[in-house]
């Protein structure tokens, strides 16, 4: 498969052509501006650059999606979606989406976040590698990339090859560090989380492995937090480690002191900003698609900002809810929030999310053409051509979509509302609570005119803690 070429009849505009249009539409912003153009314009491998505003972006967004949408009941018009996510004003679609729609000069998804990893028993170079090698095919294709490493075998550890005892966990962190930052994905570095359950015997090291200036600079790093481990830390009762983390018979066992190593994690955050910290059996509770575990969709990490934690493979699609766009005459006293046009906009949004998939679906296969045509030998191609059927599986069975909120400081602010103020939270909460109910029901309502996605059980998904029936 060829990328597209430049023809004599698309009109194309120089760097500067296209810059100071943006600056217009800006309204003078210059960062906002270059960004854009460096950034978001549609533009070819040769230099052209065929979009001169981000009006076009959204006309070239909106055509694409309306042309999903057509194959459904009810579909919205493309003018309709165009004013929707014009003037980047109510509905925004984020990054990859915002490139990757009706772009015929790359081969990439419209994926924001993946997850991968091999299982529990995975703890071999073989695992290892194929884990470097699949971040990296993702990375090409402009996605963000997570994976855990609780499945790697601790420090010291015996192992049967010429090295006798393992490395640990800490050198690989710097392996996927490297790959990351060697990935070039048009002007834009690679994006990794890499987690590891504090119940892990090198946990610590993990804590301490950003210390030292300039290791693992191409990753943010969380750590898995349990309750057991929280218990402990208020308690002064001494927490265990063990490796492998979830076995009944583990090889190694160690009883440390959770306060001193909670301290340690809270001070590495204040003095380098990280690790973050999941809050992991709260994550698994609150999470329906690991009531589908057995199935294959049981979480593992999150992807690189922690938004969404996922199973392996799985990824998600991502729009933003404008918050500020919903606030009639801001900074007044007569300040109000329409949410009537929130909660239409919500569920329009969730439809729109959905149409995304369709189009990821196409682009997946593009990529999986663009892998059977490369000249390269089969068994060269095998990781990677394996790599895209496990997301394809995991998008069409799942059909994950990702409604976010943007803007929510301005919002407060137009209210006349302070950020962080009881009145201000408690006023944020509804918000979110309403984002969360609403795109439920969007959900709902999707799945009543298109069909539930392909695992869909009712049966299953009351056992979840999220269950509203």
């Amino acid at each position: 498969m060829e990328i597209t070429q430049p023809t004599q009849t698309q009109r194309t505009y120089t760097s500067d052509e296209a810059y100071q249009a943006s600056l217009i539409y800006f309204k003078g912003d210059d960062l906002a501006a270059r960004v854009w153009v460096n950034k978001y314009a549609l533009k070819d491998s040769y230099g052209a650059i065929y979009e001169a505003t981000p009006d076009d972006m959204h006309h070239r967004i909106a055509g694409e999606i309306a042309r999903i949408e057509v194959r459904y009941p009810n579909p919205l018009t493309e003018n309709e979606i165009f004013e929707l996510i014009k003037d980047f004003k109510y509905i925004i679609p984020q990054g990859s989406p915002m490139t990757g729609i009706g772009n015929p000069f790359q081969i990439a998804s419209l994926s924001n976040c993946f997850v991968i990893g091999n299982g529990d028993a995975s703890d071999s170079y073989g695992g290892i590698m194929k884990i470097d090698q699949e971040q990296v095919q993702l990375m090409k294709r402009r996605g963000g990339v997570g994976h855990d490493l609780s499945h790697i075998r601790p420090k010291g550890s015996p192992v049967k090859n010429s090295a006798l005892t393992s490395t640990g966990i800490v050198p690989f962190m710097e392996r996927y560090s490297n790959s990351t930052r060697e990935v070039a994905q048009d002007g834009r570095r690679g994006a990794l989380m890499l987690s590891v359950a504090i119940k892990h015997p090198d946990s610590e090291d993990f804590i301490d492995a950003k210390l030292e200036s300039g290791k693992v600079t191409g990753a943010n790093v969380s750590v898995r937090i349990d309750d057991d481990f929280m218990r402990s830390v208020e308690s002064g009762i001494p927490y265990v480690q063990q490796y492998p983390i979830n076995s009944s018979a583990p090889s190694h066992r160690e009883e440390i002191d959770a306060n001193s190593l909670w301290k340690k994690i809270v001070h590495n955050a204040w003095r380098s900003a990280e690790p973050g910290i999941l809050f992991w059996d709260t994550i698994i509770r609150e999470s329906v698609p690991d009531c589908y575990a057995d199935l294959g969709y049981k979480t593992v990490s999150t992807n690189p900002c922690g938004e969404i934690p996922l199973c392996p493979y799985d990824s998600c699609r991502l729009l933003a809810i404008n918050l500020f766009s919903y606030v009639e005459n801001p900074f007044t006293p007569k300040a109000v929030f329409n949410w009537d046009l929130f909660k239409k906009h919500i569920g329009a949004a969730q439809r729109m999310m959905d149409d995304i998939i369709d189009l990821e679906l196409e682009k997946i296969d593009a990529i999986i053409q663009k892998i059977d045509e490369d000249p390269e030998d089969d068994e060269i191609k095998r990781t990677e051509r394996n790599l895209w059927l496990n997301i394809q599986t995991k998008a069409r069975e799942g059909r994950r979509t990702g409604i976010g909120i943007t803007a929510e400081g301005d919002m407060l602010a137009a209210l006349g509302l302070r950020y962080g103020s009881d009145e201000g939270s408690e006023f944020a909460v509804e918000v979110h609570k309403t984002v969360a109910l609403e795109a439920y029901r969007g959900s709902v309502n999707t799945a009543k005119e298109r069909g539930a996605f392909t695992i869909f059980d009712a049966e299953r998904e009351k056992t979840t803690r999220l269950y509203c029936g």
